[in-house]
């Protein structure tokens, strides 16, 4: 969830504020407050509404002398800010929503998505299926970010003057929820399939891929620009502890489970009550890691406090809840089409799982990077072997061995590339190789034994 002093959520969230202010910059917004944005997108504050109650007075007196009308006296100097003239909260709200459609270039790929229904819905081969509901997928796992930010920033302004601090509580639970929901989702649909081969290989497709490429691109990007970048240790270091004490969890059924060289009377058995266990543990160490962050030593990971939602509360729900439902009816298709996409192009599912299914999330910075390997690795991937648990699925955290020891390799990797809290070119294109290096050996993985 961290990475130096910044959280997932905040580091996320700085990266969608200064896309935001780019957007009012671009409109003529850009000098609207956060007390008259909430205004314009239709939610009230109760910051605003005591700040309103105490100019009103200076207000009506102003009005009686200067002959002044309420409405601008309302956007003078009284604030502090010279604020031009906003357009009318209807056609500002769906100028910032289209302005959210096409800020990012990715999402010329929602061309796909009627192709993508129309795949399934013709017959097409298990290919054509896979291929584009796979590309229709990767906007929607971009614009469910944007969303989640959304409905986090009304959270945020509904409850600033309720209580200190829960604010950033009640957003770190929602992007908790949705962060990595595209994941899940998935997941969940190869749960239900019994394809636990695939669930498995894709949520520890998605740690190497934010641990190892996403991470690696940063330090690559920002080396060919500085120097050097400095940052503080402490967030990724125990990131880091956490991605390690997952990879233990991962050990254990191994080890001790059917076929392992510790293996009980009833190995299965065993390996299933282990796996459950340890995903006990790993969500309730990630409670902890909320608390810590968003309670006992916030100081340490706040921010400015000041993102402003661009659309209102309502819209922002209503997008989550949309783009969700459109994720989990594409990730079905997606699931049911692997075993007929693996055998069209003679690919095993660990390499469509590990490398081709984790690329649909890729518009992540430094600081999301290994706070959304975290929140996979110690909450999804657990939560995943809950549900089956409640379902009648026996989902285990017993990962092929090679998979499990290329994991661990690759949190040793990169806390070597942080312990000197500095990062270059050079160890991000070694974090990129490494990448590389994995993916090249999972192509020839076999499956056999752990369908």
């Amino acid at each position: 969830m961290t990475f130096g002093g910044m959280s997932m959520r905040q580091a996320y969230r700085t990266i969608r504020q200064e896309k935001k202010d780019s957007i009012r910059a671009r409109r003529g917004w850009s000098q609207v407050t956060n007390a008259e944005s909430a205004t314009s997108t239709g939610s009230s504050t109760l910051a605003s509404m005591r700040h309103a109650a105490e100019n009103e007075e200076e207000m009506m007196k102003l009005e009686a002398d200067e002959k002044t009308p309420l409405s601008l006296l309302q956007k003078s100097s009284i604030s502090g800010t010279s604020i031009p003239e906003a357009p009318e909260a209807p056609e500002t709200n769906f100028e910032a929503l289209k302005e959210m459609f096409t800020e990012n270039k990715i999402n010329v790929l929602f061309a796909f998505l009627p192709l993508a229904y129309w795949s399934h819905a013709a017959g097409w081969s298990d290919g054509s299926i896979f291929i584009l509901n796979f590309l229709a997928m990767v906007p929607l796992a971009a614009m469910l970010g944007v969303f989640t930010e959304e409905l986090a920033a009304h959270t945020n302004d509904v409850i600033e003057e309720l209580a200190a601090h829960t604010n950033d509580v009640i957003g770190g639970l929602i992007n908790a929820t949705f962060g990595n929901a595209v994941e899940l989702v998935v997941a969940i649909q190869a749960l239900l399939a019994r394809d636990y081969r695939v669930v498995q290989a894709s949520l520890i497709g998605s740690v190497f891929s934010n641990v190892l490429l996403v991470l690696g691109m940063c330090f690559l990007m920002g080396g060919l620009r500085y120097k050097e970048q400095e940052f503080v240790a402490q967030g990724a270091v125990a990131s880091i502890a956490l991605l390690a004490f997952s990879g233990l969890a991962l050990l254990m059924p191994m080890f001790f489970g059917e076929g392992g060289i510790a293996q009980s009377a009833d190995g299965q058995e065993v390996e299933i009550t282990l796996s459950r266990m340890g995903a006990g543990m790993l969500i309730l160490m990630y409670g902890q890691l909320l608390f810590f962050q968003l309670k006992t030593h916030v100081d340490l990971f706040e921010g400015d406090g000041d993102d402003v939602a661009l659309i209102p509360f309502s819209w922002a729900l209503a997008g989550l809840v949309i783009i969700t439902a459109i994720v989990t009816l594409l990730s079905e298709w997606l699931v049911g089409s692997i075993d007929g996409f693996c055998e069209e192009f003679k690919l095993g599912k660990s390499f469509v799982g590990v490398i081709i299914l984790p690329v649909n999330k890729m518009d992540l910075a430094l600081g999301v990077a290994l706070g959304s390997a975290v929140q996979i690795a110690v909450f999804v991937l657990p939560v995943i072997v809950m549900i089956g648990w409640f379902t009648g699925r026996e989902m285990s955290l017993k990962f092929p061995p090679v998979e499990v020891y290329l994991y661990l390799v690759s949190v040793i990797i990169v806390s070597l590339c942080l312990t000197n809290e500095r990062s270059n070119w050079l160890e991000g294109s070694l974090l990129i190789f490494t990448y590389a290096m994995i993916a090249t050996g999972i192509y020839f993985e076999s499956d056999d034994g752990f369908d």
